[in-house]
């Protein structure tokens, strides 16, 4: 069964330009650097075509990698209005029920996900905890660090 990402329309314009970089620009650099390397003799042991090669793999393992993205995702709708429960596309203020501390989240696909920036993945152990609960629920999740349990205080459009 194939994953299917989510993906918003900037992340999705975001993915496809950089394709397209990827397979003019990028890969006639690639190719551009392994003739070189060519050029200087002895491939058994010419460590400028080997790293030529090296990099060329990264390209054509990144272009793929693109490729089955764009060609399984589902593109999200903006959310608005009365949000009931969270969904993917959301944010979320939750207060944790040890240290009263609140935070608030914007609910992601995997491929925006920046824990830095307050954007966890549907997929991350308090995404997955979060999702489908409403205002009032009290939930906990696993993560690295230990066990957790946080309060929904608000749901909201991002």
């Amino acid at each position: 069964m194939k994953k299917v990402f989510m993906l918003s329309q900037e992340r999705l314009e975001e993915l496809e330009k950089e394709l397209t970089y990827l397979k003019t620009v990028r890969e006639r650099e690639v190719a551009e650097q392994i003739k070189e390397a060519r050029s200087f003799g002895d491939l058994s042991e010419n460590s400028e075509y080997d790293e030529a090669k090296n990099e060329q793999g990264k390209l054509f393992s990144r272009m793929a990698e693109i490729e089955n993205i764009l060609g399984n995702y589902e593109l999200l709708g903006t959310v608005d209005g009365n949000i009931e429960e969270v969904r993917i596309g959301c944010r979320v203020k939750v207060r944790d029920d040890g240290d009263g501390t609140e935070e608030s989240y914007a609910i992601v696909g995997t491929q925006e996900a920046n824990p830095a920036k307050y954007r966890i993945s549907d997929e991350s152990p308090l995404g997955k905890a979060l999702l489908g609960h409403k205002v009032g629920d009290q939930i906990s999740y696993e993560a690295i660090a230990g066990t957790f349990s946080q309060t929904i205080i608000e749901i909201s459009a991002q």
